[in-house]
């Protein structure tokens, strides 16, 4: 390749620690740029920092402005093939338009109106829904129905089967979290159509859908149950029981007996029944309350995460940017980038009287490169 044509540009500069620019130096440098190559010396202090410089930058979403802009989309945009989804993904102001909140994580809001179906499809990039508001929807995976409902976790794992469908009078908005950043990095994303329409067998709207009925006893596995795939096998966590763990490490942290994360502060994991571990292979979700005058210590990660409150008031920090937070809102927390919260939460905005909080996270990337770092001050 010719030095007009090369992608590479390089530029002898004096400086210190740097070499002389003779011009045997700049001779040189017009050899690396014909062969496609760039010495580390001029590079080292963006490919190797100190600490993570994350692309991404802190944002809030507000939920009221999203749900206004989902319900036009509504007038607007229909469901089918093609777009597939009413989906409006998050783009972080910092990577260059994409629709990723961070350089990992793809959160959107879907919205689906009365009757409406969102035709099947799969997909190798790992899924969940949160309901932050609202119920009628029913998720279909692997021709389960399964219900969704204010304050429910639905995961599903990659490559599996599935449509959603409204079986009620009103329209319905949600949040939906992937990896798709992480796997269009990667190059490794794959996509398939289904069916058009569901069976009508698909169209029964249970309380209970069959994986809760088989996977969704706590502590109890299916002995007769074979667990193949990379996610869990149980298709929704229930808000009752997210909601009645947190209660209860409070009250036991009131009791004198701790299981909190600190004072006033509650969270849970969601994780897989079959083997413990993450809900999803590439995505950790937790579910935090926050009691009302409590300030969370600052806490930086590597790897990034993205937050919904869900219910309740408060004031978020994240490095040097503050905002005040409501029920719906979400925002970003890039890598290493310090993270705390206040609870200005009460029984008027809160029925738990507490800042809740769902969060998600590509922590198990980082955990299974060993490439995880976590710090807690005061």
């Amino acid at each position: 390749m010719s030095v007009d044509d090369s992608p590479v540009r390089l530029q002898a500069v004096a400086a210190p620690d740097q070499p002389d620019v003779p011009p045997d130096l700049e001779r040189l440098y017009r050899g690396f740029e014909e062969e496609l190559l760039v010495p580390l010396w001029t590079q080292i202090g963006d490919l190797m920092p100190a600490y993570p410089r994350s692309q991404a930058v802190p944002h809030l979403w507000k939920w009221e402005a999203l749900r206004k802009l989902a319900e036009q989309a509504g007038d607007l945009v229909p469901v089918g093939r093609g777009g597939e989804r009413r989906a409006i993904a998050l783009a972080n102001p910092a990577l260059g338009g994409r629709p990723f909140a961070t350089p990992t994580l793809w959160a959107a809001i879907q919205y689906l109106l009365p009757g409406e179906d969102a035709p099947e499809h799969r997909h190798t990039q790992h899924a969940f829904r949160f309901v932050v508001e609202g119920s009628g929807v029913w998720t279909v995976v692997g021709g389960d129905p399964v219900p969704m409902n204010r304050g429910d976790f639905l995961p599903q794992a990659g490559w599996n089967w599935h449509a959603h469908h409204n079986a009620t009078a009103e329209p319905m908005a949600w949040i939906d979290g992937l990896d798709i950043p992480f796997q269009y990095l990667t190059e490794t994303q794959f996509f398939e159509f289904g069916r058009d329409q569901i069976s009508a067998e698909e169209r029964d709207t249970p309380r209970r859908s069959r994986s809760e009925r088989l996977w969704g006893h706590p502590g109890l596995r299916p002995v007769a149950a074979q667990h193949l795939t990379a996610g869990s096998p149980l298709l929704a966590y229930k808000w009752e029981f997210t909601d009645r763990a947190l209660a209860d490490q409070l009250a036991l942290e009131r009791e004198g007996h701790g299981g909190t994360v600190e004072p006033g502060h509650a969270a849970v994991r969601y994780t897989n029944p079959a083997d413990g571990r993450d809900a999803l292979p590439t995505m950790r979700t937790e579910f935090h309350r926050v009691v009302r005058g409590i300030d969370t210590a600052p806490v930086r990660e590597t790897g990034s995460s993205v937050y919904q409150v869900f219910d309740g008031a408060g004031t978020v920090t994240v490095g040097d940017t503050t905002w005040s937070v409501t029920r719906g809102d979400l925002f970003v927390v890039p890598s290493w980038a310090p993270f705390s919260v206040k609870s200005e939460a009460s029984a008027t905005d809160s029925d738990s009287g507490a800042l809740d909080l769902f969060r998600f996270s590509d922590s198990p990337i980082f955990e299974a490169l060993q490439l995880d770092r976590k710090e807690v001050t005061r």
